[in-house]
């Protein structure tokens, strides 16, 4: 059983998986690229098939100029994805990585096709944002100690002047990207949505959420765990096993805390 994301497209990193039920299409967070999810693979069940999404600007794309909106970054991303949306599929995302997933749900239904299931984390739903400076604005200094903050990149990261100067281009072009797209509101989607998200978040606190819920008229669950806007780097395993049950039909365990099925 391969456990190894490998380039196919520009835009897909896919672990192949011969005896697939369904495939769960993975969307980083800001200045994330694929190599995000490499560990995901080997903490899925075999019916469960891999793909990470790597946007322009991330990792071996760096070289790429980032998109220049959020409306370009999905139409262009519908249509890299259409080939692998054959069967049975799903989204996951984190952070911004999440409203994109949303967004080419809400594209992909006027195409006729949609996920069987929504996997958000670390978002508030739209309207419902915690308000908060626009980062991308910050010089870099302060945007530097603001990501920091955040607890999700490497210490190490912010005192290597070298992988800094590479890295805060792709970073606040991502941010920008996010703070300024105004969500345009629509009917609700006719899929499932879990949200994820940690119990000391402050960029998505439970409220911002369970708001989720008005986004689907189909069923909707909430799961909170201990930590904050990274809380997936300590409960992967635990995050990944809901995923994978609940793509399967199968009972998860409760995992996270605070569990809210509508």
């Amino acid at each position: 059983m391969p456990d190894r994301l490998t380039a196919e497209t520009p835009f897909v990193r896919r672990a192949r998986r011969t005896n697939r039920r369904v495939r769960l299409f993975c969307f980083p967070h800001a200045g994330a690229g694929a190599s995000a999810f490499a560990a995901w693979p080997a903490l899925f069940p075999p019916e469960v098939e891999i793909v990470a999404v790597q946007l322009p600007g991330r990792e071996d794309r760096v070289g790429e100029p980032h998109p220049p909106s959020v409306e370009a970054a999905v139409r262009t991303v519908a249509v890299a994805l259409r080939p692998y949306l054959q069967g049975p599929y799903a989204f996951f995302g984190h952070s911004g990585g999440a409203l994109m997933a949303f967004e080419l749900a809400r594209a992909l239904r006027k195409r006729g096709t949609q996920p069987r299931h929504l996997f958000l984390s670390g978002q508030s739903a739209p309207g419902h944002d915690t308000p908060a400076p626009e980062l991308h604005r910050l010089s870099d200094d302060d945007f530097s100690a603001a990501l920091l903050g955040l607890d999700g990149t490497s210490d190490g990261v912010f005192t290597d002047p070298d992988l800094m100067k590479l890295l805060l281009p792709t970073l606040r072009a991502d941010f920008t990207l996010w703070e300024n797209h105004r969500h345009q509101p629509d009917r609700p989607l006719p899929v499932p949505i879990t949200a994820f998200g940690g119990d000391t978040d402050p960029r998505a606190p439970v409220s911002g959420l369970q708001a989720w819920e008005e986004q689907t008229t189909g069923a909707f669950s909430l799961q909170v765990f201990s930590g904050g806007h990274f809380y997936l780097n300590d409960s992967e395993a635990e995050l990944t096993m809901i995923i994978g049950s609940t793509l399967l039909g199968r009972e998860p365990a409760n995992a996270g805390r605070g569990e809210r099925v509508r």
